[in-house]
């Protein structure tokens, strides 16, 4: 039998997964990416046990976490400074880690794979029958079409298969900052802190031998909270116990608002969609990438079981999606206490923590061995 060949769009944790998977599995790969170069948005990201397993299974791991702190303790902290919950990571793993180096490890196992990755690549659209438009108007043939082009996908859309888009009530921006020699000297893991203002929230997390990453949130409606460069005075007053690390903030930062994505179905024909093209959620309980990358793997396995490419994408949906939308309730649930009042949210918070059923719908996703691995 000649070679099956994919197309894939979108060179993020989905595509370049699926790209790995693929060609590991006799697969002729390319990737496009529309950008000069591949790079992420987001500074940090949360890896857990779920996500770590995928990265094992397509070569990816050791370079992954490389300089990467073992993620044990999450604290919820009040605008005071006063403990409302603690979380903590037993028996199975979770690294904090810096976004670009889990990108550059997918990247460079999807090289040794053979596949080819294109820059400045940029489609417009796919067909069901496995043709790839592409913006300059050409067109590819391939046996597979993978459409990880984010959130905001062209291939989803030209296809019709959105069935609901949700933007929600809040955003983050995110960044990263060096850490200091404090910082560099604790050698015995990374201690996320969450704080809480109103409606705004600020994530302290290490996440490599040098970088500390920050995550704000706030109301999408708060244009002071949001703005970027961020505005050091709005953060200082209303985390004033935190000048010192808010003074410590640089001119970088991206503001994104967060929204939920639904699909008809993930495929139509010869192309599936994968990652926030599929279903985009916010990153309450920390499995965007996770479910994008485990998806993105479980595609692979099913079409190496099938080679009839409809018949191999309706059991993938069918086998993968409720776990998908499990994580997509739970972190849009845990998310509506942001525009809580304080005593309410403090109180939601900190049964979450407590909550021997809530902290297994939370941790369900993480603690799942996925298909493939």
């Amino acid at each position: 039998m000649s070679k099956r060949h994919a197309e894939i769009v979108g060179a993020g944790f989905a595509g370049l997964t699926a790209a790995c998977a693929l060609a590991r599995r006799g697969w002729s790969v390319r990737v496009h990416e529309r950008a000069d170069r591949l790079r992420t948005t987001g500074a940090g990201i949360y890896i857990y046990e779920n996500g770590l397993r995928v990265l094992e299974a397509v070569g990816a791991y050791d370079a992954a976490i490389k300089g990467a702190p073992f993620a044990h303790t999450r604290e919820v902290r009040d605008g005071s400074d006063r403990l409302i919950s603690v979380h903590r990571w037993a028996g199975s793993r979770v690294f904090s880690i810096v976004r670009q180096n889990v990108i550059n490890a997918l990247a460079d196992s999807a090289r040794r794979a053979g596949v080819k990755i294109t820059t400045d690549s940029a489609a417009a659209g796919a067909t069901p029958d496995g043709e790839l438009i592409m913006s300059d108007g050409r067109r590819l043939k391939a046996d597979l079409i993978v459409g990880a082009d984010g959130s905001n996908s062209r291939l989803r859309d030209t296809l019709g298969l959105l069935a609901k888009r949700k933007y929600l009530v809040d955003g983050c921006t995110r960044l990263l900052m060096d850490k200091t020699a404090a910082e560099r000297a604790v050698s015995d893991g990374a201690k996320t802190v969450e704080y809480w203002s109103g409606t705004r929230r600020l994530l302290y997390t290490p996440c490599s031998e040098s970088d500390i990453y920050i995550a704000l949130t706030m109301l999408d409606s708060d244009e002071a909270a949001k703005a970027v460069p961020v505005r050091k005075d709005e953060w200082k007053r209303a985390f004033p116990h935190l000048e010192p690390l808010i003074d410590r903030i640089g001119e970088q930062g991206r503001y994104d608002r967060f929204d939920l994505i639904k699909l008809k179905r993930w495929s139509a024909g010869r192309v599936a969609l994968i990652g926030d093209a599929a279903h985009a959620l916010p990153p309450n309980i920390g499995q965007g990438g996770g479910c994008a990358m485990m998806n993105a793997l479980s595609l692979a396995v099913y079409l190496d079981r099938d080679n009839d490419v409809g018949s191999a994408l309706g059991q993938w949906e069918r086998s993968e999606r409720p776990l998908t939308e499990h994580t997509q309730r739970i972190s849009y649930f845990l998310g509506l206490p942001t525009t809580w009042p304080p005593v309410l949210r403090a109180a939601a918070l900190g049964l979450a923590g407590r909550s021997k059923w809530l902290v297994r719908q939370r941790t369900r996703t993480a603690l799942h061995r996925p298909t493939g691995t």
